[in-house]
């Protein structure tokens, strides 16, 4: 597995390099936005560890423009920034974690292991999530066997928060994806999650849509499996 370290403090990039190699990784690193992105342009990698305060150009905008382009790799979001609103934002630019400043290398090994699961389980036609499955081939949703029937804005929202597990998307972020619209109508996002949890989670003990209070909204397994 090919990561990309994109830090402009030698110190702590250093540390990520020389830990995720000792842990079995290949590690190369960056230590400015626009040589990161042109190595994340040219070059195939299964996880990017991006900073936010970069020279050259910011680790927001460096997500953003990555998005923009399609290279849809797992990006790992590092700061020294840990309010909601500097979350919000990276994760409005299309961050699939976050991690704040100073950090434990442990947590960092334990994100990048559940960004690499997450990715491989996400690629093929079926997405497992728990009992959750989703078919993207045939459109077709189930849980626990038994067939979901869903309209196609839940389908278009449940399929996109299932292919990136764990990953909080704002109201204004699921607005622009599933209904390419601005934030005026952001109820309609609340009046759609409340149908999908009705009918994905209500007969179920194990919830699977969970709101992240004054953030978002996310789709993720079960503590502990």
């Amino acid at each position: 597995m090919r990561i990309l370290i994109v830090e402009d403090d030698h110190s702590t990039a250093a540390l990520l390099q020389t830990g995720l190699q000792n842990a079995g990784y290949t590690a190369v690193s960056a230590t400015d936005g626009l040589s990161g992105l042109e190595q994340a342009r040219s070059q195939t990698f299964q996880l990017i560890i991006l900073d936010v305060m970069l020279p050259g150009i910011g680790g927001i905008e460096f997500c953003r423009i990555l998005r923009t382009e399609r290279i849809t790799v797992p990006i790992l979001m590092l700061t020294a920034l840990g309010t909601v609103d500097d979350r919000v934002r990276g994760l409005d630019a299309g961050a699939d974690d976050y991690l704040a400043k100073p950090f434990d290398f442990r947590e960092v090994l334990a994100r990048v292991r559940a960004l690499s699961r997450r990715d491989s389980e996400h690629k093929g036609t079926i997405i497992r999530i728990a009992d959750l499955e989703i078919d993207t081939q045939r459109h077709t949703v189930s849980r626990a066997g038994m067939d979901i029937t869903l309209t196609l804005r839940e389908y278009e929202l449940l399929c996109a928060m299932a292919q990136r597990e764990s990953h909080v998307f704002t109201r204004d972020a699921i607005l622009n994806r599933v209904w390419a619209c601005d934030a005026t109508a952001s109820n309609v996002v609340d009046v759609c999650i409340r149908s999908i949890r009705r009918k994905v989670d209500d007969d179920h003990e194990a919830k699977l849509i969970h709101t992240i209070w004054g953030v978002g909204y996310c789709v993720r397994r079960p503590e502990g499996e």
